[in-house]
């Protein structure tokens, strides 16, 4: 069965990091773009970050370029994101996703969204 688990979410203060991960059963991220996302309450989906398997290009928006890193640990099947200096606007569900049309993209405001594999999830809460 395929499937793809986030774990890493939480309380943080503004200014403060958390480490997103996401891990990969049923498939190898070999081949395969892999992208996060996050939804806050009330607004829609939004691309932020995905990497390429082929060359190990990463891609951000711009709300998150500069703060949030994407990497990939093939040995353990996990994808990651680094995010610091959080603010209060970055509190959302984060999701990955999974895709064999690899590469990703990102523009200054979206991301390729078009991913076979989604996870469920994990909260992320920035407080002021």
């Amino acid at each position: 069965e395929v499937q793809l688990v986030e774990s890493g979410g939480g309380l943080v203060q503004t200014g403060g990091s958390l480490r997103l991960s996401c891990r990969a059963s049923g498939f190898t991220f070999d081949h395969y773009a892999v992208g996060w996302f996050r939804q806050a309450p009330g607004k829609e989906r939004e691309g932020i970050s995905c990497i390429s398997s082929d060359d190990g290009d990463t891609y951000y928006t711009n709300s998150v370029k500069g703060r949030f890193t994407i990497s990939s640990d093939n040995a353990t099947n996990t994808v990651y994101l680094q995010m610091n200096s959080l603010k209060s606007e970055d509190t959302a569900v984060y999701f990955c996703a999974a895709d064999p049309a690899d590469p990703c993209w990102c523009s200054s405001d979206e991301c390729y969204d078009e991913y076979d594999y989604w996870g469920r999830g994990t909260q992320v809460t920035v407080s002021s």
